[in-house]
C-alpha cells in the first residue's frame, strides 16, 4: 500500500515557475514508478511525467518536455515536478500516482495508487 499527498499548486502568471510535491507513505516506495498526470475540466486525465524506480530514467509529454523536470527522493519518500515556462494551457489539476511496473508507465491504468490532487492555475 502506498498512499500519497500533492503539495505546491496554486496561481502563477505564464511564464513563471511552481514546484510540485509528492509525498509517499509506505515502506517500498522506491520499489515503484512514480508518475504526474494532469486533468483539466471536461478533458480526460493525461499523462504528464514518469520516472523509473531502478535508474531514475524519465519520460515526459511532448506537451511538457523541455519544461517540466521530474525527479524522486527515495530517502524522503517524495517525487517532485519541476514546472517551469508555464503557458496557461498547463492549468489543471495534478495527480501524482505509483504503478509497480516496471520501466516508465504513461497509462492511467498502469497505475495502482492517487493522490488526491493539487490545483494549478495559470494566468495569462
Amino acid at each position: 500500500q502506498v498512499q500519497l499527498v500533492e503539495s505546491g499548486g496554486g496561481l502563477v502568471q505564464a511564464g513563471g515557475s511552481l514546484r510540485l510535491s509528492c509525498a509517499a507513505a509506505g515502506r517500498t516506495f522506491s520499489s515503484y514508478a512514480m508518475g504526474w498526470f494532469r486533468q483539466a475540466p471536461g478533458k480526460e486525465r493525461e499523462f504528464v511525467a514518469a520516472i523509473s524506480w531502478s535508474d531514475g530514467s524519465t519520460r515526459y509529454a511532448d506537451s511538457v518536455e523541455g519544461r517540466f523536470t521530474i525527479s524522486r527522493d527515495n530517502a524522503k519518500n517524495t517525487v517532485y515536478l519541476q514546472m517551469n515556462s508555464l503557458k496557461p494551457e498547463d492549468t489543471a489539476v495534478y495527480y501524482c500516482a505509483a504503478s509497480p511496473r516496471y520501466g516508465l508507465p504513461i497509462r492511467v491504468l498502469q497505475y495502482d495508487y492517487w493522490g488526491q490532487g493539487t490545483q494549478v492555475t495559470v494566468s495569462s
